[in-house]
C-alpha cells in the first residue's frame, strides 16, 4: 500500500507539471547567452501600439560550459514587452482589471511570471503535507503537536535569515534591467555567504539545544509532545543551510524572471522527498522522525542544484560566495536588511504566540495537532499568493527601470487585481476541499472535530490576504522596507491584542485573531500604495494666479 501510494503521488506530480508545461506557450524561453553579457536595448513600436524593448546580447565567455542562459519571455517570442507608449484611455481601476479572455500582453507577463513560481512553490506544502499524513497515520495526537511546533521553530529561525533572499530578488532584477552583470553575481554571492553563515549557527543552536529552543518559544516545559518534538526538530534543522541557498538561487533566478529552472529544481527536490518518506519512516523504522530526515535530505540536494546551476550560469563562483563581503559591498543588503529583520521578528513573535497559545490549550495535544493540521492546509494555498508577492517584486521594479513610473504603477495596479481575484479563489477552493483534506491527515476523530471551524477562518483569511501580499511584493520591489515593517509589526501588535483578549482563550479564537492581522495588513499596504508610496498619485499644486 505504501509503495502504491508513494508512486501514485510520484506520478501526478510529475504529470501534472509536465502537461502544464508542454502545453502553456506563456512557459516557452528564450536563449539568451550566459552571464556575463552586455545589452543593447532599444524600443521598437508594434502594431498595437507597444514600446516592445529588445534585448541583445554580447557574446559569452570563451570556454563556458554552462551553456545558454534562460530568461523567460512570457510572450514566446525573441522580445519582452515592459513598456506602453500609448496614453491612458480608460479609467484606472478599470484599467487595472485582469483581461480574463482579451489576451492582454501585460497580463501574459504577470502569469507567466506568476504561473510557475506557484507551482514551485506550491510542490513545497504540498510535499510538507505529505509529512503530515504519514505523521498523522501513526494514530498519535502527541506526534502531530510535537511536529507542528517543531517546524514552527525551524521556521521562525529560517525567515529571520531568508530576509537576506528577499532582498536579493528585486537587486538582481535591478541590475539585470540596467545591464549591470557584475552588480547581479556581487549580491547573489553576498547573500549566498550570510546565508550560509548564519544558518550554520541557527543550526549549531537547534541541534544542540532543541529542547531549551522549543521551550522557550512554543512548547511549555514538560508539555508532553516535547518528547516528540526534540527529536524531529534536531533532525529537520539539518537541512537549514542548504534551504537557505535554495532560496537564495530561486530568488536570483525569479530577479532574472525564469520561473521554470526553479519549478524543475523543486519537481526533482520534493519528488525524492515523497519517496523517502514513507521509506524511513516505515521501511527503516525512524518512525515520526524520519519524516524530518527526509526533508533535511531533500533540502541538502536542492541547495547543490541550485549552488551548481549557479556557478554555470556565471551567477556566483567557489571564490565569491566563499569571500566575506566587504562594508561597502553589505550596505545595500543591510540597509534594506536591518528593517526586513525587524519585520521578520515581528512576524515570528506573532507565529510563536498563536502557536504557544494553541499548543497550551489542552494537555492531550488534539488542539495542538488541529492547529498544526489547519496550518498546514492554509499554507498550501497561501503559497500560490506568495508567487503573487514575488511577481510584484520582480517585475514593478523592471518596469520602474526600464519604462518609468506611469508604466510600474499601471503594472502594480494589474497585480493588485490579479492578487485580489486569485485570493477570492483560493479561499473558496480551500472550503470546498475541506471535506476532503481534513480525513487525510489524522485518523482521530476528535482531531478532526477540532480543525472543522478554525479551517474556514483561514480559509476566509485568504481573500484577505490577495491583496496583502500584492502590496506587499510591491513595497519589496520598490525597497519600502521600513515602511512595510512598521505596516507588519501594527498588524501583529493587534494580533497579539485579540489573543490576549477572552477572544484567544479557544483554538477558533487564535484563528480571529490571525485574521486581525490579516485585516490590518490589508489595510495598510493599500494605504500605502494609494496615499504615501513612491507609486501612488500625487496631486499637482494649483499654479497661483
Amino acid at each position: 500500500m505504501i509503495q502504491m501510494a508513494r508512486l501514485h503521488i510520484v506520478r501526478v506530480v510529475f504529470l501534472g507539471a509536465g502537461f502544464i508545461l508542454r502545453h502553456s506557450t506563456a512557459f516557452a524561453p528564450r536563449q539568451l547567452p550566459s552571464l556575463p553579457f552586455e545589452t543593447i536595448s532599444r524600443c521598437d513600436v508594434t502594431p498595437r501600439g507597444f514600446c516592445r524593448t529588445r534585448v541583445v546580447s554580447g557574446a559569452s565567455e570563451a570556454g563556458d560550459s554552462g551553456g545558454p542562459l534562460d530568461i523567460i519571455d512570457p510572450l514566446a517570442s525573441p522580445s519582452f514587452d515592459l513598456c506602453d507608449d500609448d496614453p491612458p484611455r480608460e479609467r484606472r481601476w478599470v484599467r487595472a482589471l485582469p483581461r480574463l479572455t482579451g489576451g492582454d500582453e501585460l497580463d501574459r507577463v504577470i502569469l507567466a511570471t506568476a504561473i510557475p513560481s506557484m507551482i514551485n512553490l506550491g510542490v513545497v506544502p504540498l510535499v510538507n503535507a505529505v509529512d503530515t499524513y504519514w505523521v498523522g497515520r501513526l494514530g498519535l495526537a502527541l506526534a502531530l503537536a510535537g511536529q507542528s511546533a517543531a517546524n514552527q521553530v525551524t521556521f521562525t529561525l529560517f525567515f529571520l535569515v531568508a530576509f537576506l533572499p528577499n532582498i536579493t530578488a528585486p537587486l538582481v532584477a535591478t541590475a539585470v534591467a540596467s545591464g549591470d552583470t557584475a552588480e547581479a553575481r556581487a549580491r547573489v554571492s553576498e547573500s549566498i555567504f550570510l546565508c550560509a553563515l548564519l544558518g550554520a549557527a541557527g543550526t549549531a543552536v537547534l541541534v544542540l539545544a532543541p529542547r531549551r529552543m522549543l521551550s522557550a518559544l512554543v512548547l511549555p516545559a514538560g508539555a508532553p509532545a516535547m518528547e516528540y518534538a526534540a527529536p524531529y526538530l534536531r533532525w529537520r534543522a539539518l537541512g537549514m543551510v542548504p534551504a537557505l541557498i535554495s532560496a537564495t538561487g530561486f530568488a536570483a533566478y525569479r530577479g532574472l524572471l525564469n520561473t521554470v529552472t526553479p519549478l524543475k529544481v523543486s519537481l526533482l527536490t520534493n519528488s525524492v522527498n515523497l519517496l523517502l518518506d514513507p521509506l524511513f519512516i516505515f521501511v527503516g523504522k525512524m518512525g515520526f522522525v524520519g519524516a524530518a530526515v527526509a526533508t533535511a535530505a531533500s533540502e541538502l540536494l536542492g541547495g547543490a542544484t541550485y549552488l551548481r546551476l549557479l556557478f554555470r550560469r556565471k551567477l556566483a563562483t567557489w571564490a565569491t560566495i566563499t569571500r566575506p563581503p566587504s562594508a561597502k559591498a553589505l550596505a545595500p543588503l543591510l540597509q534594506g536588511g536591518a528593517a526586513l529583520l525587524v519585520r521578520q521578528l515581528a512576524i515570528n513573535v506573532g507565529l510563536i504566540a498563536a502557536t504557544r497559545r494553541a499548543q497550551v490549550l489542552d494537555p492531550s495535544g488534539v488542539s495542538g495537532a488541529a492547529y498544526g493540521i489547519c496550518m498546514q492546509i492554509y499554507s498550501v494555498g497561501l503559497v500560490i499568493l506568495i508567487a503573487v508577492q514575488g511577481t510584484a517584486a520582480a517585475l514593478v521594479p523592471a518596469n520602474l527601470a526600464k519604462c518609468g513610473e506611469e508604466e510600474a504603477r499601471k503594472c502594480a495596479d494589474r497585480i493588485f487585481a490579479w492578487g485580489s481575484l486569485i485570493g477570492v479563489v483560493v479561499g473558496a477552493g480551500q472550503v470546498i476541499l475541506l471535506p476532503v483534506l481534513v480525513p487525510l491527515f489524522s485518523t482521530l476523530p476528535e482531531v478532526r472535530e477540532a480543525v472543522r471551524v478554525p479551517a474556514l477562518i483561514l480559509a476566509l483569511m485568504q481573500i484577505g490576504n490577495g491583496p496583502v501580499f500584492a502590496g506587499e511584493g510591491i513595497m519589496l520591489g520598490l525597497q519600502n522596507y521600513k515602511d512595510l515593517a512598521i505596516i507588519t509589526s501594527v498588524g501583529i501588535v493587534a494580533m497579539i491584542a485579540s489573543l490576549a483578549s477572552p477572544l484567544g482563550k479557544g483554538l477558533e479564537g487564535v484563528m480571529w485573531s490571525l485574521f486581525v492581522w490579516t485585516i490590518v495588513q490589508s489595510a495598510g499596504v493599500v494605504l500605502h500604495y494609494l496615499k504615501i508610496g513612491s507609486l501612488a498619485v500625487k496631486k499637482k499644486p494649483s499654479s497661483s494666479s
